[in-house]
């Protein structure tokens, strides 16, 4: 839904199960036009639509794409934004830290990325900017060494600069202006803003440039103007939260380096202060057992009194060494209610998401916002309620926090 100056509101159908394309136009037709009713009767509503790879290729078959478009039309909804993030199975599966394959290495990611911007350019309303999120590369611990892991990142960027010459020629056919956001998060190759200006600086704008120079016949400067228009960040306010960052900081590192935000995933992610006592840290253990689950990664970030950050590659790692930890706060990647921020012993990092809204007041950064719980069907007994009404509520809270 448009809720000020043409900023586009949304939620991730992620949060929705289903792999092929008749479960996820199942999904939309069961909850968008009762979440659209509730919250925007009569204006349009803009979704944020999921894809798996599975679903993308139905989608491409003919006569799919154009039943879509007609259901779209005739409940006044639209699409603007897609996560391109996990390409198979995400619900009722160990995904751990195959979310990430497969990665930008392979052809496979880009050939899926490209189906999923020449459906979204069907999609997307003119006069309208369309993204789609993906992966930070890959995760970092598939690769045993660093001159495996620049290999890696030389591939992938060789596969991100052929995007973007699909994402230009689009833009000269259509007029539309489409980008990949790229979305860093913990033990992903780009995990924090520091990683993310380092890989424009020293890869992807000296390495794209370089082959759309060779490739389309372009001048450097241009080249590097399209590298910028195309790729972009997603910024996700759960992980830059984990890995202790200010929404502020980012923002400005970004744009000092010519870095655009395609969309803001709205997200929050666990927080706690480490107890002293043994006794009180078995209480801690003891509340977070229930969200060490087996579906998804959380990663845990400590940092102790001297900002120094030690992070566990999950949480079941991060509860076994809880004893011997010298930290003083933890934050843990699950995708917990925004609306909420305190559950007990534990509470959210809430108030990151109160620090982006507060900011987007100022600065118009990106028209795209996405609320991104998707763990609602693995949230601990007693915190998972009604779908619907959930995802309305969450909208409801975003909306009313940016007024």
């Amino acid at each position: 839904m448009i809720i000020k100056e043409g900023t586009h509101l949304t939620y991730c159908t992620n949060i929705h199960p289903g792999e092929s394309w008749q479960e996820t136009f199942d999904n939309l037709k069961k909850y968008i036009p009762g979440i659209k009713e509730e919250l925007t009767p009569d204006h349009s509503f803009g979704i944020g639509l999921r894809l798996s790879h599975e679903a993308s290729l139905v989608l491409q078959k003919p006569g799919e794409l154009e039943t879509f478009k007609t259901w779209l039309e005739e409940n006044n909804c639209y699409v603007f934004t897609m996560n391109g993030f996990p390409y198979g199975g995400f619900h009722g599966q160990i995904v751990k830290d195959e979310v990430h394959a497969p990665d930008w290495t392979t052809k496979e990611r880009r050939d899926y990325t490209i189906r999923l911007f020449e459906i979204l350019a069907e999609l997307l309303p003119d006069e309208m900017e369309g993204g789609i999120s993906t992966s930070p590369l890959s995760y970092r611990f598939w690769f045993a060494n660093q001159q495996d892991l620049d290999r890696a990142i030389t591939k992938s960027t060789t596969h991100l600069a052929q995007v973007v010459s699909k994402l230009i020629e689009i833009k000269q056919k259509t007029g539309k202006v489409l980008h990949l956001d790229i979305e860093p998060e913990p033990d992903g190759i780009l995990e924090n803003t520091a990683e993310m200006l380092a890989y424009f600086k020293d890869w992807l704008i000296p390495m794209g440039t370089r082959d759309l120079m060779d490739n389309l016949a372009m001048s450097q400067e241009d080249a590097e103007a399209a590298i910028k228009e195309h790729i972009r960040l997603c910024y996700d306010v759960c992980h830059f939260a984990l890995v202790y960052e200010k929404p502020e900081d980012v923002f400005n590192a970004m744009k000092a380096a010519g870095i655009q935000i395609g969309k803001i995933q709205i997200s929050a992610a666990l927080k706690l202060a480490i107890p002293e006592s043994k006794s009180d840290r078995e209480a801690i253990r003891t509340t977070l057992k229930p969200f060490a689950e087996s579906t998804y990664l959380h990663q845990v970030i400590g940092k102790n009194q001297g900002n120094q950050l030690e992070s566990f590659r999950d949480l079941d790692q991060a509860l076994e060494a809880l004893d011997q930890v010298n930290q003083d706060e933890w934050r843990i990647h699950f995708h917990v209610p925004v609306f909420l921020s305190d559950y007990g012993r534990v509470s959210s990092t809430q108030s990151e998401i109160l620090e982006v809204l507060d900011y987007l007041k100022k600065e118009k950064i990106t028209d795209h916002l996405e609320v991104e719980t998707y763990t609602w069907d693995v949230l601990p007994e007693g915190m998972n309620i009604d779908i619907q009404s959930s995802i309305i509520r969450e909208l409801t809270w975003v909306a009313e926090n940016l007024k």
